[in-house]
């Protein structure tokens, strides 16, 4: 069975990114590249993380009007990523055409909240309510957009898998159990998000940080 965890490399170097890649692949069923890596490296440098043979999560959690979305994915078109995000707060035009020009093979999901962000986060950018409801809203907006799946936080992957049954589920800051949180203010152990209902796990400092990312990665695989 392919391993739900997905390891994000997140780094300007790319030597580095092709090494932690090779290093953990047998752990691994994918690799997630975001914003730092795709700003220093762009799509040569996707290309070369996919000669490693893992699918790839291209997390550029593209905001914008609907015409540029729609664009910037048809830009992204020749390197087909299994998974691509954009921000659910852009509105349902913009899922939609988001989903319209992406690859036939590619998972378009919808970052609902940041798992940086929390109540009084929300508050303080004028969202009323709490965390649970705005990403149930914004789940319900990626389902009607046409989407494949969203991306939340462990905390709210069960009640968004209870409402959209076949959805992909992708949650982030997933951190072994004592491990640091780091800048994360919602974080479970990969055992608790799978059993929640994610399809996958994004896991990236305590693997790419450890001291034996290789060995690191074989003990979250272990624990599910």
């Amino acid at each position: 069975m392919t391993s739900p965890v997905y390891v994000a490399i997140d780094t300007p170097d790319l030597q580095r990114a092709k090494d932690l890649a090779t290093r953990v692949r047998a752990h691994v069923g994918g690799i997630k590249l975001g914003l730092e890596f795709f700003a220093a490296h762009g799509q040569h440098g996707v290309r070369e993380l996919a000669h490693v043979g893992l699918p790839i999560f291209l997390d550029l959690k593209l905001h914008d009007i609907p015409n540029t979305v729609a664009s910037a994915i048809q830009a992204l078109h020749d390197l087909a990523p299994a998974v691509l995000t954009i921000h659910a707060a852009g509105g349902r035009a913009m899922m939609e055409d988001a989903k319209a020009a992406a690859h036939p093979s590619t998972k378009v999901v919808a970052v609902t909240l940041l798992t940086s962000l929390d109540a009084g986060d929300l508050s303080s950018i004028g969202v009323g309510g709490d965390e649970h409801g705005q990403v149930e809203r914004l789940t319900a907006l990626a389902q009607e957009a046409g989407l494949d799946g969203v991306v939340c936080s462990g905390f709210e992957v069960a009640a968004a898998r209870r409402a959209w049954r076949d959805g992909f589920f992708v949650v982030p800051g997933v951190r072994p159990a004592g491990g640091p949180v780091g800048d994360q203010k919602r974080v479970m152990t990969p055992r608790q998000a799978l059993d929640n209902g994610a399809s996958i796990l994004v896991v990236g400092r305590p693997i790419t940080k450890a001291e034996d990312p290789d060995a690191a990665a074989r003990a979250i695989a272990a624990t599910l």
